[in-house]
């Protein structure tokens, strides 16, 4: 057993010995063969990313030496594929989520939209679930998980904490409404008891119930004397099964719903990005793809998705009786969920009042998607038509323009005293004790600064996003896509949805076992020769492949955002498995129903397009 622990754990030495001597017979069989040589490069970049045996940045670095070695790309043509348009996108909405995150925008508005739902367990699972498909639109899925959760977790411990209270609370007062028939009933021996417990509830009140056990003991030994079997616990975590399962759904509920918020936008998740960037690359003239019509095709999966993953995980966990757990009724409201409301509210209170540094970012939030809707819409000319030179400036000219004006106004308001006003002092001693808070000691402070860009910047997805793009550089210029496409003639005869609904199991599955930009990056390329091959629209799979490489949502290891919910220890392996598998049902489901019905008509789905290179039938198919 100890050789066996000692291989396993040397198993990521040895697939980055093997991989590279296992298939070293393609280049060597066939050194005159760009194909071989590029496919070999291709073969051990993604075993590398699938396994994991290194950092996925570092295995995004092989095609970097491995190309120009080969001979398939010079090394500046390689370099230039690592940065892209879409990096200056990235760098752009990263300064923006910095800022967002350091003045607490972020917690402002989940606290904010967490109110208005209440605290009925759908109606709290509804509202946290559209908080954190909002904030997931525009920050990583990961860093919205991260954020939410302890919220999450502050309400569900206070769930559970009041539990005991509540149930104590409604126990005394049906005695106590039964008082006179008790006493004329049975003397005054049930009467003494009924004023026992209430004495027992106000001295528990007054010691803190919540941290001594031993109070709870003292608390229920009454009743136990008058019962044959002593009630039981359910956990020592949770008081009974519905608390239990009422994690169990919040927790579950939030990654799900970051990654159904991630769909939403192209800077959404990183293999949004990949494909953008990817896609402009490979069909320069196409005018298909930008932040408007992604948003045009994806807002409608996004709902469908959201309402019938709440509807499943609510039945799930809490069961069908939706009027119990959605009522908006005061009336019907129970102790321990105004208790939680009211923990709610502290915690948007300690936020204090709307301070200049949120009003800022929050302003600086809106004008940047303004800016990208606006740009090209489609149906209307867009702000970039004032300009003569078309074709210059893109969604990423956006981003780094207002992430660069982060770095230059003053997180202090400024100070107009000199034309006769005076600041609010209570604003400015709040903007002070903001700018103690971040560590700020100069007044005039930007927003943010260099180490808050650092902290937020994700690097290592930048490098393996520049990875498949040098993957996809070479496959196309040594003629590999070429003839994978020619390998997958035989589904021509397929129609255009089965195709599409075929990459979309395929994608889906693997997603579950590597990372999702790995996954997107290595089937980007096959699907498009795959496409135009088939006559078929590379639109046409290369979306719902897209989509369906985010629904990695069956196992702890599928995502970061799944880590983190399990983390809480609410949830089991089997848990995840099960309400995983009809979040991906759901998912592909509502993708085929967009690509087929409103995704036809936005992206001219029904004929092959001219903008494809070498392309000159228009026909459909």
């Amino acid at each position: 057993m100890g050789m066996l622990r000692n291989i396993w754990r040397a198993r990521k030495l040895l697939l980055v010995v093997l991989i590279p001597l296992l298939t070293l017979p393609l280049p060597v069989l066939y050194p005159d063969s760009p194909e071989a040589q590029c496919a070999y490069v291709l073969i051990v970049t993604a075993v590398y990313w699938v396994s994991e045996a290194v950092p996925l940045g570092a295995a995004a670095m092989v095609p970097a030496f491995l190309f120009p070695l080969f001979g398939v790309l010079k090394a500046s043509e390689v370099a230039s594929e690592y940065f892209k348009d879409t990096t200056l996108l990235l760098i752009g909405v990263i300064c923006l989520a910095a800022s967002i995150e350091k003045w607490n925008l972020h917690k402002r508005i989940a606290l904010r939209m967490v109110m208005l739902a209440g605290a009925k367990p759908g109606m709290l699972v509804l509202g946290f679930m559209c908080c954190t498909v909002f904030l997931s639109m525009w920050l990583s899925n990961t860093s919205t998980t991260a954020m939410v959760m302890p919220i999450a977790e502050a309400v569900l411990q206070q769930l559970i904490n009041t539990s005991l209270e509540s149930d104590v609370e409604l126990a005394v007062i049906t005695d106590t409404d039964s008082v006179e028939d008790t006493y004329s009933g049975s003397g005054s021996q049930k009467y003494e008891e009924n004023e026992k417990k209430q004495l027992e509830l106000i001295y528990l009140k007054e010691n803190g119930m919540k941290k001594n056990q031993s109070d709870k003991e003292m608390l229920t030994k009454s009743e136990r004397q008058g019962q044959s079997q002593p009630r039981k616990e359910y956990s020592s975590k949770y008081k009974t099964k519905r608390d239990h399962m009422i994690c169990k759904c919040l927790s579950l509920s939030i990654t799900y719903a970051a990654t159904i918020g991630g769909l939403m936008t192209i800077t959404g998740t990183s293999t949004n990005l990949i494909f953008a960037e990817q896609f402009n690359t490979r069909y320069p003239e196409s005018r298909s793809i930008n932040f408007g019509t992604w948003f045009v095709f994806s807002f409608p999966i996004a709902i469908i998705m959201l309402v019938l993953t709440w509807i499943w995980m609510h039945w799930l966990f809490l069961g069908c009786n939706f009027k119990e757990t959605c009522s908006l009724s005061k009336k019907r409201k129970t102790k321990r969920e105004e208790m939680s409301e009211r923990r709610i509210q502290e915690e948007y209170e300690k936020l204090g009042p709307f301070s200049y540094p949120e009003m800022v970012t929050g302003i600086f939030f809106v004008l940047m998607t303004l800016l990208w809707f606006t740009r090209e819409p489609g149906f209307v000319p867009g702000w970039t038509s004032l300009f003569e030179r078309k074709g210059y400036r893109t969604d990423a000219t956006v981003s780094i323009f207002l992430g660069f004006l982060l770095f230059l106004i003053p997180a202090k308001k400024p100070s107009f005293s000199c034309f006769g006003e005076e600041d609010n002092d209570e604003e400015s001693a709040k903007d002070l004790k903001n700018l103690n808070k971040s560590k700020e000691p100069n007044p005039l402070a930007p927003l943010i600064n260099w180490k808050d860009f650092q902290k937020h910047m994700p690097w290592e997805i930048v490098i393996l996003v520049g990875g498949g793009y040098a993957l996809a550089a070479g496959c196309k210029v040594s003629g590999l896509s070429d003839w994978i496409g020619r390998q997958m003639e035989p589904m021509s005869n397929l129609p255009p949805w089965a195709v599409a609904l075929i990459a979309c199991l395929l994608v889906s599955v693997v997603t579950e076992f590597a990372s999702n930009p790995a996954t997107i990056t290595v089937f980007l390329p096959i699907l498009s020769t795959l496409s135009e091959t088939l006559q078929i629209n590379p639109l046409y799979t290369l979306i719902p492949a897209t989509m369906c490489v985010s629904f990695a949502v069956m196992l702890p290891v599928g995502n970061p955002p799944n880590a983190i919910v399990f983390s809480y220890g609410h949830c089991q392996i089997q848990d995840m498995v099960k309400a995983g598998f009809g979040v991906n049902v759901i998912g592909v489901v509502a993708v085929m129903l967009a690509i087929t019905t409103w995704g036809s008509p936005l992206f001219q789905l029904e004929q092959f397009p001219k903008w494809i290179p070498g392309s000159n039938t228009t026909g459909g198919f």
